[in-house]
């Protein structure tokens, strides 16, 4: 019986270390050079595990990966501050595999400049 309890036991831990290492595979990244981009938000999502917006810049639409929505909330980025139609500028790193994503390092919103990570 204990053999059965702990092979359960192993295979969730082994599960879950598998969905941690895919949620965070932030190497995907190149975090040799930092982008900048100033648009217009086309789509808003403050949802878990991190917030992700549609952003309109430099003739684009890029896909930008923001941090969960408890750490905007803690460093002053609420829901309202990304809104469709607002105009922010985002600086961090480009996915390698999909060139039109960006992980977010730090947002200006308005009059704010939220540090992300």
């Amino acid at each position: 019986m204990i053999p059965i309890i702990k092979r359960i036991i192993l295979s969730c831990l082994l599960f879950n270390l598998g969905l941690a290492h895919a949620h965070h595979g932030w190497s995907e990244y190149d975090q040799t050079k930092t982008v900048k981009l100033t648009g217009t938000i086309t789509q808003s999502g403050y949802e878990h595990p991190h917030g992700v917006i549609k952003l309109n810049a430099d003739g684009k639409s890029w896909t930008i990966v923001l941090a969960p929505p408890f750490r905007m909330e803690n460093r002053g980025l609420s829901k309202s501050d990304i809104a469709n139609g607002s105009q922010i500028t985002v600086e961090g790193y480009i996915n390698r595999t999909q060139p039109d994503e960006l992980r977010a390092e730090r947002i200006t919103a308005g009059s704010k400049t939220i540090e992300l990570r």
